[in-house]
């Protein structure tokens, strides 16, 4: 099996664990329009990546530091968190920075 289809799974198949872990903390949840369909190197583009948007009690969460149990419990789960690099709401499989 390739890299790329591992990582598509482990993706797939996580991803749902950190949703359900943001809404048993009190968040609500949408997704970032993507905007990287064009850039072929992209882990979005791969199918290895997804950006949200966190809400709690209808306010926009929109700081690093707001995701800050969400990336690790994603990262406790195998995932690449871009708190790590200032991209707090982007969630990934696979990516080293």
């Amino acid at each position: 099996m390739s890299k790329l289809g591992d990582d598509q799974r482990n993706f797939a198949k996580n991803f749902p664990l950190l949703l359900l872990f943001a809404l048993n903390q009190g968040y609500e949840v949408t997704f970032q329009p993507e905007h990287t369909k064009h850039i072929k190197k992209s882990y979005h583009y791969d199918g290895r990546a997804k950006d949200i948007n966190l809400f709690k009690d209808n306010i926009f969460l929109d700081k690093t530091a707001h995701h800050e149990p969400l990336g690790s419990f994603w990262e406790f789960l195998g995932g690449t968190w871009g708190g790590r690099w200032n991209d707090g709401n982007h969630y990934s499989w696979g990516e080293r920075r």
